[in-house]
């Protein structure tokens, strides 16, 4: 049934009804409904995967890899973690505060909030997410992402078979509906997708003043920067196998390589052979290689391809019928080409050479451009490395790794500027979904005239005293 703005208002003030009774205040009640949650991505396992072979042409093993068993890993970390999240913390109020001495922060459910999930990892994107919102005690209304329709399919029906629509309830269709559920007055708003979509979700919240969460690509994509010092064959093999997850289509995946000039050809000839040995000389004919989405992203590859078709050293052919298109290496580019300067979302992968005497020229031109959501660097030199990794601005990253930081347990993921806001994965996600509520326990009696009137004369001279012991 096509979605109408009335039945979008239905759905959340329905919401707003029963967030209201206050049963998700209970944290008893909500590790029930995550519990639930990781039951049902287990009985829906089949359906999920065939629906991420449909869309994306996901094996099994890279279905469960990167879209459901990290959903089970995530509510597995809120479900040891979340009562002790969820206690009211108490403080001593100070001396400026006598006679009170006790002073509760509650963390507080939003309420009402809004998922915007996108293609790229549907099921991960959409129900980790869930995860921490239902363990802040709020509701949700999904909207997940119209070119992803089968996993969309598969995520009403999950939701369904789990959960009341008045709690939670995936909504689909294109970017009209999603501009429906933006009129709406929700009290928490995550996003996933790109910088330019997102600058009209947070005008949208801004009607109604509501707090948004971020996390983006990133405007100018992420760098991997390579030394000459690094062990070229474990990064070309890292970086191979994370070019092929999903083609490319990842938020934090690697958009274009810097490469020192002095260990370039050595580092291209194994990034090559990296490739053929984990998908073969043909990927866009071999059914274990993630597709792309849409034809519109197919043809963007097959447009850059003929740019860079003198740069082309590795890949650049296609399936057109299958939607597949192989890893393509270009090389050599200029960090100031118009293709290093914004995220590609796809399987091209430029490579920049650069001195390695001129690799901090290289990290200033990149803090120079957008934040990106992601940086690897891959060196031997760990007293740079870690010099670069804490001076930089960007979301999170590794040396001598990619990607699995967002694996770790107790940490948060996501960007800065361009790349995102807020922050989300086990107590992150409970924080970004929760406000904390200060409330100060007064007392009827020994109450100070300190705060009151005179300021003037002696009373005045006493009680600037006072303040300003209390201040020590």
């Amino acid at each position: 049934m096509p979605y109408t703005q009335d039945r979008v208002h239905e759905i959340v003030q329905a919401q707003r009804r029963f967030f209201r009774t206050g049963a998700t205040l209970d944290v008893n009640w909500r590790i029930t409904q995550l519990k639930k949650l990781k039951q049902a991505v287990l009985d829906h396992q089949q359906m999920l995967e065939e629906a991420l072979y449909e869309d994306l042409g996901r094996s099994p093993v890279e279905a469960y890899l990167c879209d459901l068993g990290p959903i089970i890993v995530e509510v597995n970390e809120i479900l040891r973690g979340l009562k002790r999240w969820a206690k009211p913390e108490k403080h001593f109020s100070g001396l400026m505060c006598f006679p009170s001495t006790r002073t509760t922060v509650y963390k507080m459910p939003y309420g009402v909030s809004l998922i915007i999930s996108p293609f790229n990892f549907p099921m991960l994107l959409t129900l980790g997410v869930l995860a921490a919102g239902i363990c802040g005690g709020n509701t949700a209304v999904i909207k997940a992402s119209s070119k992803s329709a089968a996993s969309t399919r598969a995520l009403q029906k999950l939701v369904a078979d789990t959960f009341p629509e008045e709690y939670v309830t995936v909504i689909d269709g294109g970017h009209d509906v999603a501009d429906m559920c933006l009129a709406e007055r929700f009290d928490k708003i995550f996003y996933t997708g790109s910088p330019a979509v997102a600058r009209h979700v947070l005008e949208a919240a801004s009607h109604y003043l509501t707090s948004v969460a971020l996390e983006l690509g990133g405007e100018t994509g992420n760098w991997c920067v390579i030394r000459k010092d690094a062990n070229l064959q474990d990064a070309a093999r890292k970086i191979a196998f994370f070019k092929l997850c999903n083609a490319g289509q990842i938020c934090i995946n690697i958009n274009q390589i810097a490469v020192a000039e002095e260990v370039a050809e050595e580092f291209l000839t194994e990034l090559k052979a990296s490739f053929i040995r984990q998908i073969g000389e043909h990927p866009e004919t071999n059914s274990e290689y993630p597709k792309l989405i849409t034809g519109a992203v197919y043809d963007k590859c097959e447009r850059l391809t003929r740019e860079y078709r003198d740069r082309v050293i590795f890949g650049g052919a296609g399936c057109r019928e299958t939607n597949r298109f192989a890893p393509t290496i270009l090389y050599p580019v200029t960090m100031d080409e118009e293709i290093v300067r914004h995220e590609l979302f796809c399987p091209i992968l430029p490579v920049v050479p650069f001195r390695d005497t001129e690799a901090d020229r290289v990290m200033e031109v990149i803090s120079g451009r957008e934040h990106p959501l992601a940086m690897y660097i891959f060196t031997s030199d760990m007293k740079w490395a870690e010099r670069v990794m804490s001076t930089q601005q960007y979301g999170g990253g590794c040396i001598n790794e990619v990607c699995i930081h967002m694996m770790v347990k107790g940490v948060p993921f996501n960007g800065t500027g361009h790349s995102g806001m807020g922050s989300y994965h086990g107590e992150w996600g409970f924080r970004e979904f929760t406000h904390p509520q200060t409330v100060l326990k007064g007392r009827t009696r020994w109450n100070l005239s300190l705060r009151e009137h005179p300021y003037s004369g002696d009373a005045g001279k006493k009680k600037m005293a006072l303040l300003k012991l209390f201040e020590k």
